[in-house]
């Protein structure tokens, strides 16, 4: 209980639940219905051009003064080349024909564009913000705490918990090998699951600590605390909202999905992340070897992605979910909320 006062204290929020940074997912009206309801809602800046996220930041703004947080993947030292775009690109000939789109090219300045978004929600006044993937230059983490904003960092096992700290995160995400989406890790490739992961962190870390990874119910949220979480982040739950930009046919695939139809694959975006196995990730598993790394993968595979949402085209769909589908309800995010607390 004390931990949840400090996390509740800290974010200036009522309930110690986080709705996750959904990259691609989220809308100001979900964000702005978790906070106003008493939790942190947050913008899933990960893909947003600088425009999208001034925009989506005004829009939040407007519909609540409530604290609200944006999410932001922290750029990854990775590097490709020429050849083994080219080999990737006859792999997926096959979905730009289907689409009809020309080869795409590989996205550049990724890390100009990071720090140009870290100066945004500073000019924005964004209370809050949390990174995936990493720990941001501490230079940035100087000029966020300068500026008030308070920093939440993301681990998947306990060695990266403590990095976090050390860095001068105010919370940690403690995220579970049960969660959906892309997996938070950055120095470890262990899969840990979360009710294993919750204590051990929970008793190396000094700072509030908030459990993600297939936590759908009040139950989970009570187990989570009972293991010494400080809240709770939860991503699934609110994706199948009605104010979740996740097309139906994800709402759906999800909703009609059980625990044993969720895979890891790099297949998608070159970065682990827990989806619905569907044709995509079957057909690109057999190339494994030539998947390029995040994210390289991710900008060559986006653009027909798109187009089959259009179509609502579930086979070529990167579907998304952690390890409790079956607890997944197609709802209004305030209700889904309620049901939490």
């Amino acid at each position: 209980m004390k931990q949840s006062m400090t996390l509740t204290s800290l974010l200036n929020i009522t309930h110690p639940i986080i709705q996750a940074g959904m990259a691609g997912a989220t809308t100001p009206e979900l964000v702005a219905t978790i906070s106003n309801e008493g939790g942190l809602g947050t913008i899933g800046a990960g893909y947003m051009s600088l425009a999208q996220l001034n925009d989506e930041i005004d829009n939040v703004t407007v519909l609540t003064k409530k604290p609200f947080a944006a999410n932001l993947f922290v750029p990854e030292n990775t590097t490709t080349n020429e050849t083994s775009i080219s080999k990737m690109h006859d792999h997926l000939q096959y979905y730009y024909n289907k689409y009809k789109i020309d080869k795409p090219y590989i996205k550049h300045n990724i890390r100009d564009h990071f720090n140009s978004m870290i100066d945004l929600i500073i000019s924005k006044h964004v209370p809050i913000i949390s990174f995936t993937f990493g720990i941001p230059d501490a230079s940035i983490i100087q000029k966020l705490k300068a500026h008030q904003i308070k920093i939440i960092g993301s681990a998947s096992s306990v060695h990266e918990a403590v990095i976090c700290e050390k860095a001068g995160m105010d919370i940690i995400v403690a995220q579970g090998y049960e969660a959906g989406g892309h997996r938070a890790n950055f120095n470890t490739n262990a899969h840990i699951g979360l009710m294993s992961l919750i204590p051990q962190v929970v008793d190396e870390v000094s700072i509030p600590v908030i459990a993600a990874g297939g936590i759908m119910d009040k139950r989970g949220i009570n187990a989570a605390i009972a293991l010494g979480a400080a809240g709770v982040q939860m991503g699934t739950a609110f994706l199948t909202s009605y104010e979740s930009k996740a097309p139906a046919v994800h709402k759906e695939a999800i909703t009609a999905s059980t625990e044993t139809d969720t895979t890891l694959t790099k297949a998608i975006s070159g970065k682990e992340a827990r989806g619905i196995k569907n044709q995509l990730i079957v057909n690109l598993e057999q190339y494994y070897e030539d998947i390029l790394p995040y994210p390289y993968q991710n900008d060559l595979t986006s653009p027909f992605r798109k187009l089959a949402t259009q179509h609502n085209n579930a086979a070529d769909l990167h579907l998304w979910c952690g390890q409790t589908p079956r607890l997944a309800n197609i709802n209004y995010a305030k209700d889904i909320f309620k049901s939490l607390i």
